[in-house]
């Protein structure tokens, strides 16, 4: 057991010639919120597929609760990716079904109350669904776990203000104070009201990692602001 939920010691990771990660080292607490803040391309998902162990570093090492990635620590995460990554021919109730049989930490009556809640019948596919809502559906698997990590990996692109809001919503009430969730993106006035620490990070390498209101505090600006001024072009 970690004081940790995520522990990155000089985590490093090359494609080819090109270095994706350099030397990245940051720590969550639990009870925190933090956004993994940069522009497309800045090593974001690079970095949250490694916590997953769906890339292996290069150099240094990760701890989720003081474990190595593996199959220990895909208890411990949950994982909501970039993309979709279900069959869009199953129905929201098939993918209710699929998670509860996949994850013992599912909580499938969670999940049917929140899908209950946007009106969403159950029994559509989930290809038919709005992109705004299959977006709301994937959120509600992977927050009606009882992870202790939760890693969100551009949740509220390409949706509208008012689907990013419920997300934002779900986010912030569905998970417990011994959990840490970590929100990769690079839309920081929609999300930054909810973090509790920010992490800059650009061209693989992290370049400020702060309590967001402690950064609001010394620039004397939102976190939007700041973020916009160290990634000007």
């Amino acid at each position: 057991m970690s004081e940790y939920i995520l522990d990155c010691g000089g985590v490093t990771k090359r494609f080819g010639y090109v270095t994706a990660l350099n030397n990245v080292s940051l720590r969550l607490t639990p009870g925190k919120i933090a956004g993994l803040l940069g522009p497309n391309g800045s090593g974001k998902t690079t970095l949250i597929k490694i916590i997953n162990k769906l890339l292996v570093p290069d150099e240094g090492a990760v701890y989720i609760n003081g474990l190595r990635p593996g199959t220990e620590t895909k208890k411990l995460i949950s994982y909501l990716p970039d993309c979709e990554s279900v069959n869009g021919n199953m129905s929201v109730d098939e993918l209710i079904g699929l998670f509860s049989d996949f994850y013992a930490d599912f909580r499938a009556d969670t999940s049917r109350a929140m899908i209950d809640n946007l009106g969403i019948d159950p029994k559509v596919k989930l290809k038919t669904l709005s992109k705004g809502n299959r977006e709301k559906v994937r959120l509600i698997m992977a927050m009606s776990r009882r992870a202790k990590l939760y890693l969100l990996d551009e949740p509220i692109g390409g949706v509208d203000p008012a689907a990013r809001d419920y997300i934002i919503n779900s986010i912030i009430t569905n998970y417990s104070p011994d959990a840490a969730v970590l929100i990769s993106t690079h839309l920081i006035a929609d999300v930054e009201k909810i973090l509790d620490e920010v992490i800059f990070i650009r061209e693989g390498s992290v370049l400020l990692h702060e309590n967001a209101d402690a950064l609001r505090e010394r620039e004397g600006k939102s976190v939007d602001a700041v973020f916009r001024e160290v990634f000007r072009c």
